[in-house]
């Protein structure tokens, strides 16, 4: 008796303490889905539709804050990323607006000489539209308007991500790094 206790003991921490394989994605935008449009303005104040950037070539949409640490962990990777795609992706951060103003992004973004396309969330639209559960929540979006790529976490690998939006049949995934 004893000897099957223990047994149903260890098989239940293992069970708990191994990776979970998501059968469905477990939050954000459903991949394949269209990517939606959403009201946002940008950093000098013009109202702006994100799906203005949708449509042409692959998109990058960043949802971030000044002050979150993963964002900043993924700074040098969107970085080296918009230099290597200048020409043939947009990149796009989006500000959220818990504990931010327009105006802390663009000094922000200004003092680090972050380049793309930086627009903000005043009104909570995007985070909706997008579902995004959390800052440093990547969306990546093909030609075609198709969503191939979500993930949330400063260990995300950018480039990988922007491989989805190049790769037959768009080798959708959500991003696992937390």
């Amino acid at each position: 008796m004893i000897r099957h206790l223990f047994t149903i003991t260890i098989i239940s921490t293992i069970a708990l303490l191994a990776p979970k394989r998501a059968s469905a994605q477990e939050a954000g935008i459903m991949l394949a889905s269209s990517a939606p449009a959403a009201s946002v303005v940008t950093l000098d104040g013009r109202q702006v539709d994100l799906s203005t950037y949708i449509g042409r070539k692959p998109v990058v949409l960043e949802f971030w804050a000044t002050w979150c640490p993963l964002c900043k962990q993924l700074e040098s990777q969107m970085q080296a990323a918009r230099a290597k795609y200048a020409d043939r992706v947009t990149f796009v951060s989006v500000g959220v607006r818990d504990n931010q103003t327009a105006e802390k992004q663009k000094a922000y973004a200004d003092a680090k000489h972050l380049g793309g396309e930086f627009v903000f969330d005043k009104d909570g639209k995007a985070v909706a539209a997008y579902k995004v559960p959390h800052t440093s929540y990547l969306v990546v979006v093909d030609a075609e308007g198709k969503v191939v790529y979500t993930g949330v976490g400063g260990e995300q690998s950018v480039e990988a991500a922007i491989a989805r939006a190049f790769a037959p049949a768009n080798g959708m995934q959500r991003g696992a790094g937390r």
